[in-house]
């Protein structure tokens, strides 16, 4: 996605921060209460820490042996048992069979040696899939090494470097393996995190302070680890190793995608331009198995190629190079294990079909209805799921999605909305998206094949799950007001205060002000409750039913505590979000204070309960 309006926090603020070492910045910051909260439920089966031991870090390399093949057409090597953990193969160290093994399209499995032999390219990544039961090694930021890059010729001239000439075909390229119970097991924990997207030394402490520190303080994904959907940097690639090491305290072995903030702007195709990314990171494409899962990391940024400006633009779409891959790797999977594909753009999100060649993919899961999609990009939090119809799908021109046949989940955002908005009590900017989602991490929790999802919001318990407000006719031409005055100069002078938890008592008459209420892991499988002062409960009707209609969009459709805070100060606002729910009000209620007791329940059962408080106005 494009980089949206930044941040205009409060300056002295600004001034403190950017002047904190990243050690210091790692440390959590305390939970702050939300706004209009006065309290919540207890949610089972979402751990955060178990008080377990982490299992110990196995740290090491690819091993690529000296000299030049004698047969430069193949490339070959054996995948192994480390068991003294050096990244050298020992003469006593095993080889490990059956484990796959890929040159970006071709995919092998090791002989009961652990040996391989694949087709050489002079321009690839070889990578190995770590298989469930076994852990390959991780650098010392805690970054999974599982593929080597070979580049005879190395990479024109890049401002940021790219890869170095590797020569010819070595003589073997090794991968080191250890045994693993904890990657073994059934039950998995997959924390997903999307567009840490920091863009100067600043963000990188705001990002620190977030997400990561959130999951340093967690124990319950030792196994499957983190996925970073791309966009991990902001353009400025002499980035990656601090943003690296925003994640070593994580643990679980951390892997990353390249999105359309990660790329060699100055490559003059797309054939470069991932060249300083798979220095810093690996394989840009590549899968991986823990449990009963399977996991796919696909690259679908297509970048256009300098064009003068320094920027030639890109598509979001799968290369017809890994295409043929993922059909190769996925014949190796069995039909009973669960199929996760992630990229950095979703192949779908709740507005459009955002990978153009969705119905390619979607072709070669057909035989897979239980596989899910995973992206991040639009800076989102959406639980879309299978058959669900939405008219702008049908009406891709590339790409015609009828029905959606897998669950789409869009991960959220580690930077929120690019780190926009005031800072909150914490020293964060605010950074609310504009679907009315605070900046978090979602979790794939599998008990085997079985899958939960979860999103928690930076610095936040699993409980905090909801943004509540009051959509009123004065709130709605308020916001109008807000809107144009921003259209006119995004940076002129912010609106007049306005609580988004009041409502006049006038605007009851009309039964169109509305409590409204954002369940940030809502989806259309989802319900929504409220129970006003000591009433009866009332459901609330989602605003985007998803049975085929065209996006409801306005500011009646809004949630108004994001809203109000991003139209008075910076950060997007979409008027309309997949998990939005609204109830219209009472007419008769009294002027004064109300309470609202908001409860939200999953597709998966798990309830939420949170209080706001909120007035009539006379």
């Amino acid at each position: 996605m494009p980089r949206r309006p930044r941040p205009t926090p409060i300056l002295s603020a600004l001034s403190v921060l950017s002047s904190l070492s990243l050690i210091t910045v790692l440390t959590a910051a305390p939970a702050t209460a939300v706004p209009g909260s006065s309290g919540s439920s207890g949610v089972p089966e979402i751990p955060g820490s178990s008080g377990a031991a982490a299992p110990e870090r196995y740290e090491g390399s690819v091993e690529v042996v000296d000299g030049a093949a004698e047969d430069q057409e193949v490339i070959t090597g054996q995948v192994f048992d480390d068991t003294d953990r050096d990244s050298s193969l020992g003469t006593t160290e095993p080889g490990v069979a059956g484990v796959r093994v890929s040159n970006g399209v071709d995919v092998v499995t090791t002989d009961a040696d652990g040996r391989y032999s694949l087709p050489a390219r002079d321009n690839m990544s070889v990578f190995v899939t770590q298989p469930a039961g076994w852990q390959v090694p991780v650098d010392a930021s805690n970054f999974a090494q599982f593929s080597y890059e070979h580049y005879p010729e190395g990479s024109p001239d890049l401002t940021y470097g790219g890869l170095e000439p590797t020569g010819p075909v070595p003589t073997a390229v090794n991968f080191p393996l250890v045994a693993s119970e904890t990657t073994g097991r059934p039950d998995q924990s997959c924390a997903i995190a999307a567009d840490t997207q920091t863009y100067d030394r600043t963000e990188l402490g705001y990002a620190a302070r977030g997400v990561p520190a959130d999951l340093a303080a967690r124990d319950d994904y030792a196994g499957c680890g983190v996925l970073l959907l791309g966009d991990n940097v902001g353009d400025d690639l002499s980035l990656n190793q601090d943003m690296k090491q925003l994640y070593a305290d994580a643990n679980g072995p951390v892997r990353a995608l390249p999105g359309n903030h990660d790329i060699d702007y100055d490559a003059a195709d797309d054939t470069n331009s991932t060249d300083t990314y798979r220095r810093d990171f690996g394989a840009p494409y590549y899968s991986y198995d823990v449990g009963d899962v399977h996991v796919v990391a696909l690259d679908n940024i297509v970048y256009h190629g300098d064009d003068g400006t320094g920027n030639g633009g890109y598509d979001e779409k799968i290369s017809a190079e890994q295409l043929t891959w993922l059909r190769n790797d996925l014949a190796t999977v069995d039909d009973d294990t669960r199929v996760v594909v992630a990229a950095h753009a979703p192949i779908v999100n709740y507005t459009e079909v955002v990978t153009d060649n969705a119905a390619e993919l979607y072709e070669i899961l057909a035989d897979r209805p239980d596989a899910v999609t995973v992206g991040g990009h639009t800076h989102t939090r959406e639980s879309l799921l299978a058959g669900e119809r939405r008219a702008e799908w049908a009406d891709h021109d590339q790409s015609p999605v009828q029905q959606l046949p897998h669950d789409q989940f869009v991960a959220g955002a580690v930077s929120g909305d690019w780190y926009s908005g005031e800072l909150n009590a914490n020293g964060l900017p605010h950074a609310y998206t504009q679907d009315a989602a605070e900046p978090g991490v979602l979790t794939l929790q599998f008990t085997g094949t079985d899958l939960r999802e979860y999103y928690t919001v930076r610095n936040e318990e699993p409980t905090h799950q909801f943004l509540t407000g009051i959509n009123s006719p004065t709130w709605r031409t308020w916001a109008a007001d807000a809107r144009r005055g921003q259209d006119a100069d995004k940076a002129g002078e912010a609106p007049a205060a306005i609580d988004p938890l009041d409502v006049p008592v006038a605007d009851l008459a009309g039964g169109d002000s509305y409590l409204t209420t954002s369940f940030f892991n809502g989806s259309t499988d989802a319900t929504v409750s409220v129970r006003i002062d000591d009433g009866e409960e009332l459901e609330a009707k989602l605003t985007q039913p998803a049975q085929g209609e065209a996006l409801n969009k306005g500011w009646e459709y809004t949630e108004t505590v994001s809203a109000t805070h991003n139209l008075r100060s910076t950060g997007n606002v979409a008027q309309a979000s997949p998990h939005v729910w609204r109830l219209a009000l009472p007419s008769d209620l009294e002027v004064g204070p109300h309470t609202a007791e908001v409860t939200g329940t999953d597709r998966h059962g798990r309830e939420f309960t949170e209080t706001v408080e909120f007035t009539v106005t006379g």
